[in-house]
């Protein structure tokens, strides 16, 4: 008698990018300082909700929500939605708490 399959549930963790070249590294670098969105970097649903932490299904979501929430986002079409970089990171700083500070 064949023994059950158990169900494992897989485990986020951020996507792993490759390590661009230095001189690749400094022009993105520049590209996200500069406000550059074309050549600042980007993030699919996938990689957002693996890096804060939450379930694709929740970005969905906040963009569907009126009004929209959650980090800017660029609907390419209605099945592709992509994240600057700069973006998610600039709306990480705004939602962040300093303990010091609140009280």
């Amino acid at each position: 008698m064949a023994r059950p399959l158990s169900v494992v549930k897989p485990v986020l963790t951020p996507a792993r990018v490759a390590e661009p070249p230095r001189t690749a590294r400094s022009f993105e670098r520049n590209a996200q300082e500069s406000g550059d969105l074309l050549h600042g970097g980007w993030y699919t649903t996938d990689d957002v909700a693996a890096l804060i932490g939450v379930d694709t299904s929740t970005l969905r979501r906040w963009r569907t929500s009126k009004p929209p929430q959650g980090p800017p986002f660029v609907p390419l079409s209605s099945r592709v939605t992509l994240y600057s970089v700069g973006d998610v990171q600039d709306w990480l700083a705004s939602r962040r708490v300093d303990p010091r500070q609140a009280a």
